[in-house]
């Protein structure tokens, strides 16, 4: 490979870098409206005030199934325990917002960057409260629902049309769990043919203004297996790269779900119904592009964001005058931790845990490593050192295979000489080159793909650590010298005009990955240009990985660098190869 098809991939790999920072700018998205449609608001609990202005200020017209009641006052209802702030609203009669209070917003690397104090929240950017109906403006009128206190709960009611009255009691719990239970009363003297209630599960949205909303999404659990429905399915790209037809909604083929979920990197809120429900849907919500002055204030804010809207369906059914149809819930709102969940899991009976991604033969490794991570702290480790830990006792259980194939791939190339002169002697004969080969390495001892099985071996701890990095709410605010979350990427500085963030962990991961490339046997059965490929075969993984968690290339890079000290001590340690001996040519049969 010349040093113009080196320059050529190099340029390649920095435009490709820099496709997230140009596309927006190239192709901005339309602004949205940001007028709010309430009026006012009225405080029944008389707490909760700054949870009630963090509300108002999310809330927008443009979000689907919004509620818009003119002249009448929006009544907020607010119940706090030890973990959770929940608020309840009179518009659409359900859970408006769920604040956590042991979990910030956002985890700031500095006091510019700070989050005001403010909290994790759901719900805060949708037009509908949890257990709204989406489906009922015309039998349930203005939406206006009678708003009150019942004992350590609240309790929602409305008149609806027909002799229909619909009332809704919700009683938190621990472990950021929540009961509900929603009655349909026909009070009327005739039958009531009921239509299919879609009850709103809440809106996915991303964590802060700079997440990019990659991992905002839904799941859904049927009894079996579970489904996850991401943005990507929203774009339907080709090949999730090129243009395609946008998606508008999603909805699943009629059957019985346990539980559905919209959740975001590291927090979820999860309906699960008594009796399960018969569909799935999501819609997809375009979230309003910050204004200039906030931009001004905060240059790297997404301007693009989406979020995802999810509700469970109960089919349709006839409701006999004087009798009442109860549907009953248990509701979720929390963070991923997986202890927690995974015990809720096994109380409730309904594999809750699948909502952290980890089920399945690739689902076995995130899992064993989380394990793994949070007993190393448990010990007095770091988050970081526990990862560094992780890496060391994988490479040493993969030393002496990794040694062995070392001193193999050194063995080749020794006998290199002889591997040509077979390939020249039986170059017109495929076959027959292919059988002597196989001779020759059985002759030798030598094992031709020694060289990749330590890398293959190793490939489902890679996506192990990949899949838990993606969900593992403890790396968040987790530190590392300049890293101050190992959560997402450690950038130290963003070049002004371009928006491009100067990572350096990223960086050193490929330098190590060249300097592992350089003193790593090659495959003697590479030609020249494909030994020259491979060596910057690690640009590829330098962009792929560069907005990537620190935790991850963290990983990666302290894994380079055993494996270097490792080749370093082998080749210490062996003997001069032998001579060969030359390839000697083959009897004539008389």
């Amino acid at each position: 490979m010349d040093r113009k098809s080196i320059l050529v991939l190099t340029l390649c790999a920095i435009l490709f870098m820099a496709w997230a920072v140009i596309t927006p700018r190239l192709y901005p998205p339309a602004p949205i409206s940001r007028t709010n449609t309430f009026a006012s608001v009225t405080n029944l609990s008389g707490s909760g005030t700054n949870s009630a202005s963090a509300l108002l200020r999310a809330t927008s017209t443009n979000l689907a199934g919004a509620i818009i009641a003119p002249g009448a006052p929006e009544e907020l209802l607010v119940l706090t325990n030890d973990q959770v702030r929940y608020t309840f609203t009179s518009y659409g009669g359900g859970l408006k917002q769920v604040e956590l209070l042991n979990y910030p917003e956002s985890v700031a690397c500095n006091s510019k960057g700070a989050a005001a104090g403010r909290v994790a929240a759901f719900n805060t950017q949708a037009g509908q409260p949890v257990l709204g109906l989406l489906n009922a403006s015309s039998w349930q009128g203005d939406g206006v629902y009678k708003l009150s206190r019942m004992g350590a709960g609240v309790r929602l009611e409305k008149a609806l049309e027909n002799g229909l009255y619909l009332v809704k009691e919700f009683a938190a719990g621990s472990n950021y769990l929540m009961q509900a239970r929603v009655r349909l009363e026909n009070r009327s003297a005739k039958d009531f043919l009921l239509p299919a209630q879609q009850w709103s599960v809440g809106t996915a949205a991303p964590l802060n203004a700079h997440d990019d909303g990659a991992l905002v999404g839904l799941y859904w659990y049927d009894g079996t297996s579970e489904q996850r429905v991401d943005r990507s399915y929203f774009d339907n790209r080709f090949l999730g790269c090129f243009p395609g037809t946008p998606r508008a909604e999603y909805r699943m083929a009629p059957g019985k779900i346990t539980w559905a979920a919209a959740d975001n990197q590291f927090f979820f809120l999860a309906l699960m119904p008594k009796q399960p429900a018969q569909d799935v849907m999501a819609t997809l919500v375009h979230l309003p592009v910050p204004s200039a002055a906030e931009l001004a204030a905060d240059p790297t804010a997404r301007t693009n964001q989406v979020a995802i809207q999810v509700s469970l369906q109960h089919s349709a059914t006839n409701l006999p005058a004087g009798l009442a149809l109860e549907h009953q819930f248990t509701l979720f709102a929390g963070p991923k931790e997986f202890h927690t969940i995974e015990q809720l899991g096994v109380q409730l009976k309904n594999n809750l845990d699948r909502v952290m991604g980890y089920s399945g033969f690739w689902g076995f490794f995130p899992r064993l490593l989380l394990l793994a991570m949070n007993g190393l702290h448990s010990l007095g480790l770091s988050y970081a050192l526990a990862i560094i830990t992780i890496t060391i006792i994988v490479k040493l259980l993969f030393w002496p295979l990794t040694q062995a194939s070392t001193r193999s791939m050194k063995r080749m190339q020794a006998l290199q000489p002889q591997i040509k002169a077979l390939q020249e002697r039986y170059k017109a004969e495929p076959e027959k080159m292919q059988k002597k080969m196989m001779e020759f390495w059985r002759e030798h001892k030598i094992n031709p793909m020694g060289g990749c099985l330590p890398m293959l071996l190793q490939v489902p701890v890679f996506i192990g650590f990949f899949k838990m990095v993606q969900s593992a709410i403890e790396l968040r605010g987790a530190t590392f010298l300049w890293a101050c979350d190992l959560s997402k990427s450690d950038t130290v500085y963003v070049v002004p005009g371009f928006n491009f963030p100067i990572n350096p962990l990223p960086l050193i991961m490929g330098v190590t990955m060249f300097w592992q490339a350089r003193v790593q046997p090659m495959s003697p059965g590479m030609d020249p240009a494909q030994q020259k490929i491979m060596k910057y075969f690690p640009l590829l993984f330098l962009v792929m990985l560069y907005n990537y968690s620190a935790g991850l290339t963290l990983y990666w890079t302290v894994q380079n660098l055993l494996t270097i000290a490792q080749m370093k001590l082998t080749n210490a340690k062996d003997q001069p190869a032998a001579v060969p001996v030359p390839v000697t040519a083959p009897k004539k049969k008389k």
